[in-house]
């Protein structure tokens, strides 16, 4: 998973959000014009913000992270563009009631980019990693919600089971999840560390020989069970589709198969005519309310990959907005 890598750079760290000029070249038509509004649903540590703001002088920014730190780290960076920049504290299906509040109900432009951050990978304390030992916590917004422990401790076999294949797409999930109801009784799951451990034990030696680390999966389904990601996702993109003006753009980056069916589905609607079949002239109010500007999900390139390998699972969509919908 991942949003902005951290490259090191002659002792210092910079931030590299994953396919960022495709993003924006994406967008451009859209916010190259003066007084455009884009919205950027996953803040993160802003540098696809700091990338809008600074290519496209004339649009203003609104900033969505449901997470706290990332709202003040971010803060600091886009801090030198002032009011061009508006950072609030919502998930992102909140995103018509903040532009709402904003007085911006129709933007000129969208981006989601649905990794976890780097700086929630890369901190110890979150437990999003499996690579290192940390509380098994996962949410996205500390203040809310419940752990990823708290899931493994308390749901019952049946419910871990659907989770693992669903949001894991785990093949394995019954044998890890017996393993788990096993360990839990005895004690209750606290790091993460343990529980990589158990996933290495319980898995049959065929299964650990593909796909990387054999906890992957396993701490995915957990993620987006404590985050609600895709029940959130499947409200978010409608929105933001809902909120476009006409010549509007939206670019979604997502990293898992799952993410991006839920993406493809909602765009290729959004491109499809509605019209019953057979109609020898398709009316306005049948005609379709998107253009798609990718073919299929666009992948990173070599380079990109080479220099951050975070962007290896990113899949890119697009889509314009070319009418209103009407009812």
């Amino acid at each position: 998973m991942g949003r902005e890598a951290h490259a090191n750079t002659g002792g210092h760290t910079r931030h590299v959000p994953v396919m960022l000029r495709r993003c924006l070249d994406l967008l451009a038509p859209a916010l190259e014009r003066p007084g455009a509004v884009v919205v950027d649903c996953t803040l993160g540590l802003g540098g696809h913000s700091e990338a809008l703001l600074t290519r496209f002088p004339e649009a203003r920014l609104i900033a969505l992270d449901r997470d706290k730190e990332a709202l003040r780290l971010s803060g600091e960076r886009l801090a030198p563009f002032g009011e061009r920049a508006t950072l609030v504290h919502a998930v992102y299906d909140e995103l018509p009631d903040v532009l709402d509040r904003l007085g911006a109900p129709r933007v000129q432009g969208v981006l989601f980019d649905l990794g976890v951050s780097s700086m929630q990978l890369d901190e110890a304390d979150r437990g999003f990693a499996y690579a290192q030992d940390a509380p098994l916590d996962m949410r996205m917004d500390q203040s809310a919600g419940i752990s990823a422990a708290e899931v493994l401790n308390t749901y019952p076999p049946g419910d871990l089971v659907r989770i693992l294949r669903a949001y894991g797409e785990e093949k394995q999930a019954k044998r890890i999840v017996a393993a788990v109801v096993r360990e839990r009784e005895k004690e209750p799951f606290t790091t993460s560390a343990r529980l990589v451990e158990l996933i290495r034990d319980a898995l049959p030696q065929a299964a650990k020989r593909t796909g990387g680390n054999p906890a992957k999966r396993t701490f995915q389904a957990l993620r987006i069970e404590v985050n609600g990601e895709l029940s959130v996702l499947e409200r978010a993109i409608p929105a933001a589709v809902r909120a476009l003006d006409v010549g509007g753009r939206i670019a979604v980056l997502s990293y898992h198969s799952l993410e991006d069916r839920l993406v493809k589905q909602v765009l290729a609607a959004g491109a499809a005519t509605t019209a019953p079949p057979g109609l020898p002239v398709v009316p306005e109010r049948y005609q379709p309310r998107l253009k798609l500007l990718t073919r299929g999900a666009e992948l990173p390139t070599e380079e990109e990959i080479a220099e951050n390998r975070r962007a290896a699972p990113a899949r890119l969509r697009g889509a314009q907005r070319v009418r209103e919908h009407l009812e």
